[in-house]
């Protein structure tokens, strides 16, 4: 596939066999939960006349991970007032306006809009940027923190430029090898940041003088997650050098273990295979989405889901912590995956149900991102 030249987008679920109208039903349905649902459904939330958040139901704050997610789900469903709310909590309360970390989103807030922390997470800030970007080109740009392209350049302008042009603190990307970096200035990365469909469209629309760095980032990205991902399983690392292997450094800030396949982890293979949907483009980080579907299937017939080594090995005594998020991406695999389980990954997951309980944010964000992709519906816009 390479939607961005067809414009034509596949629907994965239509393909084995359900019912158009059927699929357009279920997917506002995930809308309504996800934005309108009772409290124990919704993660999204009105806040005063003209602001909005999403909650992560589990740490009870406010992300840029889930606050660019909604952002970007919001501009796929055409739902502008919802995505002018985030953007203005965003800008009010998360975008940090000095200190080192001047022209980032600060990456944790309290519901109230208090920084629970002064540092970002890029993740955020490429989802931002391409949520900003589709949306001034599906709505057109307004003024002020509302001209969507000028906000989504000054953030591409930050992300690569910070500490190279006199203002202080460090770029989200390394400029030796241009892979995004799991926090500003660090010496390692997150596979699962890697979004090189995210840096083909920002080498269009970036600044133009910054443009040629993306293209790089295209490059880069594409041959990393090849390496990231194991060559049996398609399994990578939460956190991950910069040949691809899993995390070897010891961590200041924590005793927890990042190498293995867990959390973050679960929306690479989904990134791969987006990537694959819109631009086509394969140097051999496809396999994964095979390899991911055929090592899990069993997991899938069972619905047993653990942490795992990236080898495959199973932590003893683990089980998934998003039960949910981690099946729902693998689905997903499905855009670039073609092998006997791949319809089957297809059905069980439009079959199954929204994560309910204190722990659905993550879970539903992954779920809704996937439902996108299969019903065609995740689009450049």
């Amino acid at each position: 596939m390479n939607a961005f030249k067809t414009g034509k987008y596949r629907n994965v679920f239509k393909e084995v066999g359900f019912d158009e109208k059927e699929i357009e039903k279920r997917l506002y349905e995930i809308r309504d939960f996800y934005f309108f649902g009772s409290d124990d459904e919704r993660v999204y939330h009105d806040a005063g006349p003209d602001m909005g958040y999403i909650e992560d139901t589990g740490n009870h704050d406010a992300r840029t991970e889930g606050m660019s997610y909604g952002m970007m789900f919001c501009v796929q469903l055409d739902m502008k007032e919802q995505f002018d709310r985030i953007w203005k909590w965003s800008k009010t309360y998360m975008f940090m306006t000095e200190g080192e970390n001047e022209g980032y989103f600060a990456w944790s807030c309290a519901t109230d809009g208090k920084k629970n922390a002064y540092g970002p997470a890029p993740d955020g800030e490429e989802y931002y940027a391409l949520a900003l970007f589709f949306a001034s080109h599906r709505w057109g740009d307004g003024e002020g923190i509302f001209n969507y392209s000028h906000e989504a350049k000054e953030i591409l302008k930050a992300m690569i430029h910070k500490g190279y042009d006199g203002r202080p603190g460090t770029p989200m990307f390394n400029h030796d090898n241009h892979q995004i970096l799991f926090v500003p200035g660090i010496g390692f990365t997150d596979p699962s940041y890697h979004l090189p469909h995210f840096y083909e469209l920002f080498s269009l629309w970036a600044y133009e003088e910054d443009r040629p760095f993306f293209k790089e980032c295209v490059k880069a990205s594409r041959k990393y997650l090849a390496k990231a991902c194991h060559p049996l399983t398609g399994f990578s690392a939460e956190y991950a050098e910069f040949d691809g292997s899993p995390l070897k450094q010891k961590l200041s800030w924590t005793t927890d273990r990042h190498d293995w396949f867990f959390s973050d982890s679960y929306r690479t293979v989904a990134n791969i295979a987006l990537d694959y949907e819109w631009f086509g483009q394969d140097v051999g980080q496809i396999k994964a989405c095979d390899n991911i579907q055929l090592y899990l299937n069993d997991a899938r017939l069972s619905n047993d889901y653990h942490i795992y080594e990236i080898d495959g090995t199973v932590v003893p005594t683990s089980f998934a912590l998003h039960p949910t998020g981690l099946p729902a991406t693998v689905a997903e695999a499905s855009l670039a995956a073609n092998n006997d389980t791949t319809k089957e990954w297809v059905k069980s997951f439009y079959n199954m149900s929204l994560r309910m309980g204190d722990r659905r944010y993550y879970d539903n964000c992954l779920y809704f991102f996937a439902f996108l992709a299969l019903s065609g519906n995740y689009r450049i816009w």
